[in-house]
Order: C-alpha cells, then sequence, then structure tokens
C-alpha cells in the first residue's frame, strides 16, 4: 500500500512543472505552444468568450464561486496545487497581484488541482495568508472551460479580459513582476 501511495505521488508532482519547452501531456490532449512559447497573448480580435467556469470553494464548502462573477473585472486564473513547487514560490506573488491590482478592478481566482483533501489546501491558504478565492476541483474539470487554451501545466495562470475572454496565457511560474504590463493593458480597456 505504501508504494502505492509514493508512485500516486511521484505521478502528481510529475505533472508539476516549471519546464519551458511548453510541451506538455496528459490523457485528454496533448499541446504544444506555437513555437515553443510559454507566454502567450491573444489579440482582442482573437479573444473568444469562454464558457462558465465554477465549482465549490476551497474555504467554504458550500459557497460557489463562478467566473460570471467577476464580469466586467480583470481576473487572474491560476491553476495550482500545494504539492507544487512552484505554486508554493507562485502564491505571495499573486497575493501581490490581488493586493496591488485589487482596487483597479482585477480579482485572482485559483483553482485548486489535484488535492484529494481539502485541509491540506486549506492550511496551505491560511499559512500564506492568501485572501483570493480558490474553485476546490481535484480532478480538473472546471478546466474544461479552457478547451482550447493549454491547460495541462501546472502552474499554469490566464489572465482574463472584463468581458470573459482569454487574453494571455502562461505555461510557467509567475512573479507579480511578469503581469504587470498585461494588467495595465487589460484594465485599461473598455
Amino acid at each position: 500500500m505504501r508504494a502505492v501511495a509514493v508512485v500516486a505521488l511521484l505521478l502528481a508532482l510529475a505533472g508539476c512543472t516549471a519546464e519551458k519547452d511548453a510541451v506538455s501531456t496528459d490523457t485528454e490532449f496533448v499541446f504544444v505552444s506555437p513555437g515553443g512559447q510559454t507566454d502567450i497573448t491573444y489579440p482582442v480580435a482573437d479573444r473568444k468568450p469562454l464558457p462558465e467556469l465554477s465549482g465549490p470553494s476551497l474555504m467554504d464548502e458550500s459557497r460557489q464561486l463562478k467566473l460570471s462573477d467577476y464580469r466586467g473585472k480583470v481576473v487572474v486564473v491560476n491553476v495550482w496545487g500545494q504539492w507544487c513547487g512552484p505554486c508554493r514560490a507562485e502564491a505571495p506573488e499573486l497575493q501581490k497581484i490581488q493586493d496591488d491590482y485589487g482596487p483597479k478592478g482585477v480579482q485572482v481566482l485559483g483553482i485548486n488541482f489535484r488535492d484529494n483533501q481539502r485541509d491540506v489546501p486549506q492550511d496551505f491558504v491560511r499559512d500564506r495568508g492568501l485572501t483570493f478565492p480558490s474553485i476546490f476541483d481535484p480532478p480538473g474539470r472546471t478546466l474544461l472551460a479552457l478547451k482550447g487554451y493549454p491547460r495541462a501545466v501546472v502552474p499554469a495562470t490566464f489572465l482574463i479580459d472584463k468581458q470573459g475572454r482569454v487574453a494571455a496565457a502562461y505555461m510557467r511560474d509567475l512573479l507579480a513582476d511578469d503581469l504587470r504590463a498585461e494588467l495595465d493593458k487589460l484594465t485599461a480597456e473598455s
């Protein structure tokens, strides 16, 4: 039984990557980004509306979180897991974005992925003082709304414009400074 747990842990960690080759495989599809890019921005003319992205709150299981609740705001959607080393480094950077850009109409929304029990990621959130909400989605069903966009890498971050369309995708761990220029552009859009 212990060997099975070790193998499961190793498989989970294998999904967490900070690799820069932008090639990722999962059971649903293979994604190779154009030209090996890990940062992709979508011009306004190429942005498409997302279907609803929703799920139960990590911290309050009686509450449902929905992307549409933030329509009119720029939303930073971050796919993370407490088991993922780059996600651990990235979490305080995303909190900086929430603190600095929240008053400017930006909302960070996490999607907690591959954590099968709530208590461990809840402790992660509390220990780091994270104030932005996260959807609790161990199997990744929420990510189906992002079909057609790179979503097989953890951490992954998507910038959603005020109309609910993907404006940028990042398949790597980020610093707050990596997002500022694009967030400035998106918050200035009407």
